[in-house]
């Protein structure tokens, strides 16, 4: 391996293709809406830069930036099992501008007699989102401790399995979907995620990955080509309640148990948030592993971090009553405390696999 005239190590073909592989698989880490929040530069056989951004200043839900730094964490414990199937060890640093907005990964890989291919390599390209209803089969002694280890010792899990408890959550959701689908800041965001009339999508949400039946997605796409309409339809023919019904009622009655992701200790710099999102990861590749479908439900979490932080999610005061309401019911159903941190919300279960997916864009597309 030479240099080049501008001092940047040249890659060999070999060296090249095991890389693009590592990033192959890399680039199936999960992130917000199908974001993809990151773009690589390859420096070397062994060296890459990842270009971490974040979305904040377009998406509502991406509070102060920390659901993409989630989503980087999950990429970079992503990358290290990937490489673990080369027999490379996964080491990086960061640097990052003065509100985290740009973060670039330095990642370096090197081969390594004690790496062993990681359980979870396998699962890295099934895992998926299951946003339709699941079964109720309870989890078992088994899948329930292997959920438990991939947590590690800095996080706690907390299960809602009960119908009692995923009655309780359903009610949250309920709340949390009426603030999410009236807020015209919210709109945009919802308006573009979809690609409807599709099976997958590279770079958003397919409508058959979306979890309404073709009626509602129907009337969904009609009434989402302006706030105008979904206002409209949310004051004078209760538009919000189908979708409340379909996307959220019905799903968390219809699952085997809700799963809270509480860090010990709050995380307060990037680093913190970056670890949540490794453990973020392998808790759902874990859940993958068991034969279990994963469905995030992070927009509980998000709008408990706006009320907690004093902050607003729109222009409408009347939402400040009603996210401090959601986040003190969120509490007492989680036995949370004001200051105690939420880190990842979701629901699992067996299920079919999902129909529609989101893919990921090509390495080609995504490498500078």
């Amino acid at each position: 391996m030479g240099e080049n005239p501008d001092g940047v190590a040249e890659t060999t073909s070999a060296g090249r293709e095991r890389l693009l592989g590592i990033l192959d698989l890399a680039r199936w880490a999960p992130s917000g809406d199908n974001t993809q929040p990151w773009r690589f530069e390859i420096i070397s056989d062994d060296v890459l830069v990842v270009h971490g951004h974040d979305t904040r200043d377009e998406v509502l839900y991406d509070f102060d930036g920390h659901a993409s730094h989630i989503a980087h964490g999950a990429l970079l414990e992503t990358m290290r099992i990937a490489a673990s199937a080369e027999g490379l060890r996964l080491d990086w640093t960061h640097t990052a501008d003065a509100d985290d907005r740009h973060v670039k990964y330095r990642v370096q890989f090197a081969p390594s007699a004690d790496i062993k291919v990681d359980p979870l390599y396998p699962f890295i390209e099934k895992r998926v989102v299951q946003r339709r209803p699941m079964r109720t089969t309870p989890l078992t002694e088994s899948q329930l401790s292997a959920l438990l280890a991939a947590a590690g010792a800095e996080y706690s899990l907390q299960f809602f399995e009960s119908f009692s408890a995923r009655r309780a959550i359903a009610g949250i959701l309920w709340d949390n979907a009426y603030i999410r689908l009236t807020c015209p800041e919210a709109f945009p965001v919802h308006q573009r995620i979809i690609e409807w009339g599709a099976r997958f999508s590279k770079d958003r949400i397919p409508e058959q990955a979306v979890g309404v039946d073709p009626l509602t997605a129907k009337l969904m796409h009609w009434v989402m080509q302006s706030w105008e309409r979904v206002s409209f339809f949310n004051r004078y023919l209760m538009g919000t309640i189908l979708p409340r019904v379909q996307l959220d009622y019905l799903p968390a009655l219809s699952c085997a148990a809700h799963l809270l992701i509480k860090p010990k200790v709050p995380p307060r710099r990037l680093e913190d948030w970056i670890s949540l999102g490794q453990t973020v990861q392998r808790v759902w590749l874990t859940a993958t592993q068991q034969n279990l479908h994963l469905q995030p439900q992070m927009t509980p979490v998000i709008f408990r971090w706006y009320a907690r932080a004093g902050r607003q999610i729109s222009r409408d005061l009347a939402f400040v009553g009603l996210l401090q309401a959601l986040a003190a019911h969120f509490e007492r159903v989680s036995n949370t405390a004001k200051d105690e941190s939420l880190g990842f919300f979701c629901r699992v279960g067996s299920s079919t696999p999902p129909k529609g997916r989101s893919l990921r864009m090509d390495v080609s597309d995504l490498t500078r």
